[in-house]
């Protein structure tokens, strides 16, 4: 898969993981385990990116003795699932029209 496509997708990922409440890096990826595997390196990257982006903001708190990074999703971030809705009907667009040959097959 093109690099900048899955980077985008997982992107977008990340912010619906975090689209309806905070969140901490953990929970986030149990959460999107059913959907997409990835690793908490990638997490991290992703999740400084978009906060350099301004699509989510963090806070710190303390659970168990220990400070965790909670994540919020801005209205940038909203902003930004809401593209890729329209987004996504191009996309599949595109792939119908790729792979209408095989369909008539």
């Amino acid at each position: 898969m093109d690099i900048q496509l899955k980077r985008g997708l997982l992107d977008v990922c990340v912010l619906a993981a975090i689209k309806n409440e905070d969140s901490y890096g953990y929970k986030m990826l149990k959460d999107m385990k059913p959907y997409v595997e990835m690793s908490e390196s990638t997490l991290y990257t992703i999740l400084k990116r978009l906060e350099t982006a301004e699509m989510l903001t963090v806070r710190s708190a303390e659970h168990g003795g220990r400070l965790r990074k909670y994540y919020h999703i801005t209205r940038a971030g909203l902003n930004r699932i809401e593209e890729f809705r329209g987004d996504w009907k191009e996309i599949v667009a595109i792939y119908r029209f790729v792979t209408r040959e095989e369909a008539g097959q």
